[in-house]
């Protein structure tokens, strides 16, 4: 049995939480809702006239597919999306989360993503706590450093 590789693990739990936050906010814009309605009715603004709350969700789920599942297209003629280090940090990925969690969890329907994004910022800080890098290639391994000969 292998090592769990808990970027990988926190990468598949966000993936998750970004397709079903943008699911939610697409349904957010037939059905306005916040979550926290049965407290005050004050942040009902956000969700309407004007959609403002499912836009940052629509927005924010999009991110987060293009962070964690990036494309092949580069972004100039020598450099892809996953070989950046905005890409490769795990500390940027714990900054923007919250926001996004934030966001889901203020939308009724995002209740669910918001969870989701939470339990993901868990195993994240979990892999950065032990050192564990993100790859420039998704889903490889680190290279191991090759040994020199003459170590016993």
């Amino acid at each position: 049995m292998g090592k769990l590789i808990k970027n990988h693990w926190a990468r598949l739990i966000v993936l998750t939480a970004a397709i079903y936050q943008v699911a939610a906010a697409l349904e957010g814009f037939f059905w306005p809702k916040i979550f926290w309605d049965f407290l005050t009715t004050n942040l009902n603004g956000a969700v309407y006239p004007v959609p403002i709350l499912q836009t940052l969700n629509l927005i924010f789920g999009i991110l987060a597919l293009a962070w964690e599942w990036p494309l092949n297209i580069p972004l100039s003629s020598t450099t892809k999306f996953a070989e950046t280090v905005v890409h490769r940090s795990i500390e940027a990925r714990l900054v923007v989360y919250p926001l996004s969690a934030l966001a889901a969890l203020l939308l009724y329907q995002g209740t669910n993503p918001g969870i989701y994004y939470l339990i993901g910022m868990g195993v994240y800080f979990w892999a950065y706590s032990e050192g564990e890098i993100v790859c420039p290639e998704p889903w490889t391994l680190p290279r191991r450093r090759s040994r020199s000969v003459g170590k016993v």
